[in-house]
């Protein structure tokens, strides 16, 4: 049987990227520091550039030798590699779900917290099935009605991760006031379903929701949606951007650390927490049924 090929997923490449920069940081060559552990410098190239795996029992060996001691670094990274090449629920899905899709969804699975601006819609995490499907038939342009209820179907299992019993999601979302005012044509109870669903939701104790007022002064979220998504360490934090043809991440630190700043601008110009909750119910209490 031919060999399969290790698909570079995003676990992979994290792990990859963090053992390349351990290595610089050490100020060890490629080929000095595969010489370390007794390895060919191929081997190691190809685990840096997430084209080959990583046992979890060869990490100790290899990052001691770039003089890690951190005994939850190693921990960590040993964790990756274990999961790296695991097989996520999303894959069922076949290519209903894009690859940078998938990164997406094994990034929220592996992330501590996400903070989300979303201008125009009810984020993800938080929308109901109905809501979803609406959602999804709007703004998937090219996907057929069994691509959009397999999305949907995608998108409500992806919210198990704010509900689990260990390391439940920490979300925080501020979505615009406008947003909460979608009526549907076809289904007119569905956002009033929606605000009671986001009233719910605020119950949790990882979830924070506030409202970006019609009234609001000028702010960064202007530009548009984004999310900064935090992991446990060693892991660095990563910005995500959505568009109609999927997103893309921002990893650079700098250009990361614009996101953050950008989003606590858009919580000083949000509703304060006890407002906003006040706010969706106004909104809901006045929709249609």
């Amino acid at each position: 049987m031919p060999t399969v090929k290790p698909v570079p997923t995003l676990r992979r490449r994290r792990l990859g990227g963090r053992l390349r920069d351990l290595r610089n940081q050490s100020g060890h060559t490629l080929e000095a520091a595969a010489a370390l552990v007794g390895w060919d410098a191929t081997k190691l190239s190809r685990i840096e550039n997430a084209k080959a795996n990583i046992k979890p029992n060869e990490v100790a060996p290899l990052v001691s030798a770039y003089g890690v001691e951190d005994q939850e670094v190693i921990a960590a990274l040993e964790g990756l590699a274990r999961d790296a090449g695991k097989r996520g629920w999303w894959q069922t899905y076949g290519s209903v779900v894009a690859h940078d899709y998938r990164d997406y969804i094994a990034q929220e699975e592996d992330a501590e917290s996400t903070h989300i601006y979303s201008p125009n819609l009810v984020p993800g995490l938080l929308q109901t099935g109905a809501y979803a499907r609406e959602a999804i038939a709007a703004t998937a342009i090219t996907r057929t009605p069994e691509e959009v209820h397999a999305l949907a179907e995608v998108r409500k299992t992806r919210q198990a991760v704010l509900t689990r019993p260990e390391r439940p999601l920490t979300l925080w979302a501020v979505m615009h006031e406008a947003a909460l005012y979608h009526r549907s044509a076809s289904r007119p109870s569905m956002m009033r379903e929606q605000l009671r669903h986001l009233l719910d939701m605020t119950e949790l104790p990882n979830i924070t929701i506030q409202v970006m007022p019609l009234t609001a002064t000028a702010h960064p979220g202007m530009m548009g949606l984004f999310e900064v998504v935090r992991f446990p360490q060693p892991w660095p934090t990563v910005a995500f951007l959505e568009n109609l043809r999927g997103g893309q991440f921002v990893e650079a630190d700098d250009d990361v650390k614009v996101f953050e700043m950008a989003f606590d601008r858009v919580l000083a110009a949000a509703l304060p927490v006890d407002d906003s909750r006040e706010q969706i119910r106004t909104i809901m209490e006045g929709s249609t049924l």
